[in-house]
C-alpha cells in the first residue's frame, strides 16, 4: 500500500469511506423502510381486529381473501372464520407461516374477556418493497462508489496540482518554486521548500567561491616553491639523499598544482564557467604529446604508451584536451596495467578519443560512480589519488558538448565538430 502514489492510495481511501458510508445509509434506510412498513401492516391488522370484533369475521378481510384471515375464538372454540387460512392457527401475535396463505404471516391476537379475535396478513408485499430495495443498493452501491472514486482521483490530481508544479520547476533548476494563492498546506510547504533551497544554493555557491579561490591562490605559491626546488636540484650543492627528497618534494609540488587546477575546472564546470576556446586540432600530435609526456613514467613501470590515429582532427580548446588526457594517462598507469593505448577516429558528428589499458577495469566498486567527484574505490585509496581525475574529464567533455563514457578499462571521449553543438556555449576559433 505504502508504494502506490498518493493519488491512488487518497482515491482508496476516498472509496473505502464511501464504502462504509453508503453501507450505514443502506443499513439504515433499510431498517427505516422496513420499520414503516410493518407499523403500516400493523395498524391495518387493528382495524381488521377492531371489525371483526364489531361485524364478524367477514368484516376484517376487506376482500383479501387469499392474502389475509380472520377469526373469532370463544372459550377456545372457533365461532367465525373468514380468509385463506387452512387448518389450526395459534393465537399468539407474530410473524410465522399459516397453511393456505403464501409468504409470513404477520399475526395479530387481541383478547376480550372469554372473546378473542385473531387477524393475520401475509408479508408479501412487504418483502417485494424491501427485497427491491436491497437490489437497489446492491447495484447502485457499486455504481456510486465507482463514480466516487473516478470523482476522488480527479480531486486528488487536482489537490496534487501545485505539488506537481512545484516538482517539474525544481527537475528543470528554477531557483524559486511556484506557491499556489491558497495560504493552505502545500503553500506553507513551498515556502519552506524556497526558504530551504535558498539556504543550500548560499552554501554551495560559498563552497564554490572558496573552492576556486583556494585554488586560484595555491598556484602562485606552489610555482614559486617547484621554482626554489629546482634551483637548489640544480645548484649541486645537495648530496645524493639530498636530491632525492628534493625530486620527491618537486614531484609533490607537481601533484599540487594538478590538483589546484582540477579544484579550479571543477568549481567553474558547476558554475556553467569552464571556457572552451575551440580549434581544429591534428589527434596524432595531441596524443603524441601526451605520450611523450608520460614515457618516461611508463618506462619506471616496465609499460609502453602506444598512439593509435589515422587521419582525425577535432574541434577542441587544446589546454582542456590535454588536461583530460593526461588524466586518462596518469589513471591507467596508476590503476591499470600492461601497455597503454591513446586511440583516436573520426565519426559522423566528431572525433572520438579512446584511452585503454590491459588491466581488469575498473571494479564493481567504483565503476558506476567513475565519474562522480572524489569517486575513490578500494585500490585507489592504496595508490593515491584524489578521485577527482575522471569528474574532470566528463566536466571538459561536456563543457565540449561531449560525453565521456566507460567501458571496462577503456575511457572514451566523443567530442561533436563545432557544426554538431546544440545549445553549448562555447567561445569562437581564434
Amino acid at each position: 500500500m505504502s508504494r502506490l502514489p498518493i493519488r491512488v492510495r487518497l482515491t482508496l481511501a476516498f472509496a473505502a469511506a464511501m464504502v462504509l458510508v453508503l453501507a450505514a445509509a443502506a443499513v439504515f434506510v433499510y431498517a427505516w423502510v422496513r420499520a414503516d412498513l410493518d407499523e403500516s401492516v400493523d395498524d391495518a391488522l387493528e382495524a381488521r381486529a377492531t371489525a371483526v370484533a364489531v361485524s364478524g369475521a367477514d368484516a376484517g378481510l376487506a376482500g383479501d381473501d387469499e392474502d389475509g384471515f380472520a377469526l373469532v375464538i370463544r372459550n377456545g372454540d372457533v365461532v367465525d372464520a373468514a380468509g385463506g387460512a387452512r387448518g389450526p392457527v395459534e393465537p399468539e401475535s407474530g410473524e410465522r407461516d399459516i397453511p393456505g396463505i403464501d409468504g409470513t404471516v404477520r399475526v395479530l391476537a387481541r383478547r376480550d374477556g372469554g372473546t378473542t379475535v385473531v387477524v393475520g396478513q401475509t408479508l408479501e408485499d412487504r418483502d417485494e418493497v424491501l427485497q427491491g430495495l436491497a437490489a437497489a443498493f446492491a447495484i447502485g452501491g457499486p455504481l456510486a462508489v465507482a463514480l466516487a472514486s473516478l470523482l476522488g482521483y480527479a480531486l486528488a490530481g487536482t489537490a496534487l496540482r501545485p505539488v506537481e508544479a512545484m516538482r517539474r520547476r525544481a527537475a528543470a533548476g528554477d531557483e524559486r518554486l511556484p506557491l499556489p494563492k491558497a495560504h493552505d498546506e502545500i503553500h506553507r510547504l513551498g515556502v519552506t521548500l524556497n526558504d530551504m533551497l535558498a539556504r543550500l544554493r548560499g552554501s554551495l555557491e560559498r563552497e564554490r567561491r572558496f573552492v576556486a579561490d583556494a585554488s586560484h591562490e595555491l598556484r602562485t605559491p606552489l610555482a614559486v616553491l617547484k621554482t626554489e626546488l629546482e634551483s637548489a636540484l640544480r645548484s649541486g650543492d645537495v648530496g645524493p639523499e639530498g636530491r632525492v627528497a628534493v625530486s620527491a618534494a618537486i614531484e609533490e609540488c607537481d601533484r599540487l598544482a594538478q590538483l589546484a587546477e582540477d579544484l579550479l575546472v571543477i568549481a567553474r564546470s558547476t558554475e556553467g564557467e569552464l571556457p572552451v576556446h575551440r580549434e581544429t586540432l591534428a589527434a596524432r600530435p595531441l596524443l603524441e604529446g601526451i605520450r611523450d609526456r608520460f614515457a618516461e613514467r611508463a618506462a619506471r613501470a616496465g609499460r609502453r604508451i602506444h598512439v593509435d590515429d589515422g587521419d582525425v582532427t577535432v574541434s577542441a580548446d587544446l589546454m582542456r584536451m590535454r588536461q583530460a588526457l593526461a588524466n586518462l594517462v596518469d589513471n591507467a598507469l596508476r590503476h591499470g596495467s600492461g601497455d597503454v593505448t591513446l586511440s583516436a577516429r573520426q565519426n559522423d558528428d566528431g572525433a572520438v578519443l579512446t584511452v585503454s589499458d590491459a588491466g581488469p577495469g575498473f571494479a564493481p566498486d567504483i565503476a558506476g560512480r567513475a565519474f562522480e567527484r572524489f569517486a575513490r574505490g578500494d585500490s585507489a585509496r592504496t595508490r593515491g589519488g584524489t578521485g577527482l581525475g575522471l569528474a574532470i574529464v566528463r566536466a571538459i567533455a561536456e563543457a565540449h558538448g561531449g560525453t565521456a563514457t566507460l567501458d571496462g578499462a577503456s575511457v572514451t571521449l566523443r567530442i561533436p565538430s563545432q557544426g554538431h553543438l546544440s545549445g553549448v556555449p562555447h567561445d569562437p576559433e581564434p
